[in-house]
Formats: structure tokens, C-alpha cells, sequence
């Protein structure tokens, strides 16, 4: 059953997906110097970044030495993948440019850091939590 939905998932990700595939494509070359692996449908890339970011099939983190940080931040990036399968090409318009800006803005991290407000807090990036966590489970993930 797994092998069926891995498939699926990856005709997907190629076709309604193609435009966020391609660019995570294109950014999978330029760090193909670092350590990959496959994660349930993914191809997963550790860089040496402090972010993380998911296009289509392609997720990048960083090269975590905490494994309960490392846990999540993949966790979060593939909870993302999902909602480029979702929206396809809306992705883009509805989760990345706004999760860009929540990420980078200075008034966001200010935010952040002095209220402890928790990164979760803005829509796109709880939604990708919940399904990460969800699809995790779901589909047998575990470590």
C-alpha cells in the first residue's frame, strides 16, 4: 500500500505540483554537494542554511545537531509538501510568499523573539504542523 501511495504522491507533486517541483529541482542541483536521503516520498537535503524550505518533492533543512530540532523541522517541512499537493498552483500565491515574509520579516522575528509569539502562530505554518504530524502518522512514519 505504501509503494501505491509513494506514486501517487510523486505523479502529483510532478503534475499539479510541477511548479514548486521544478524549482526544488533546480535548488536539489545546486546543493547536490550535501548529504540526501529519501523521506516517505520526499528527497530530503541537509544544508548547512539555519532555514527550511519545501518545494513540491524536494525539502531542505538545516544540519541539525539536536535531533528533536531536527525532528521538527522536517516534520514542518513535509507537513508543507502536502499543502503543495493541496493547492498545486496556488502554493506559491497562499503558503510561500506569506510563510517568506513571516520568516524574514523583521517586524515578524521581532515579534517572535520579544512576545514569544510561536512560529506556529501564522496560518500556513500550523496547518503544516498539523500535517506533518498527521501524515506522519497516517502513513507510518517513524524513526
Amino acid at each position: 500500500m505504501q509503494k501505491i501511495w509513494y506514486l501517487a504522491y510523486m505523479f502529483l507533486q510532478c503534475t499539479w505540483g510541477i511548479i514548486q517541483t521544478s524549482i526544488g529541482f533546480l535548488l536539489f542541483l545546486r546543493y547536490f554537494h550535501t548529504p540526501h536521503k529519501f523521506f516517505y516520498g520526499t528527497v530530503h537535503t541537509s544544508w548547512k542554511r539555519r532555514d527550511g524550505v519545501s518545494l513540491g518533492l524536494f525539502i531542505f533543512s538545516p544540519e541539525c545537531k539536536n535531533r528533536m530540532e531536527d525532528d521538527w523541522m522536517v516534520t514542518h517541512e513535509y507537513g508543507h509538501t502536502f499543502q503543495s499537493l493541496l493547492l498545486g498552483p496556488f502554493y506559491f500565491i497562499i503558503i510561500g510568499i506569506p510563510s517568506a515574509i513571516w520568516a524574514n520579516g523583521k517586524r515578524y522575528i521581532h515579534l517572535r523573539e520579544t512576545y514569544g509569539v510561536p512560529y506556529s502562530f501564522m496560518f500556513a505554518e500550523g496547518w503544516a504542523d498539523h500535517l506533518g504530524e498527521k501524515m506522519k502518522k497516517r502513513f507510518g512514519v517513524c524513526d
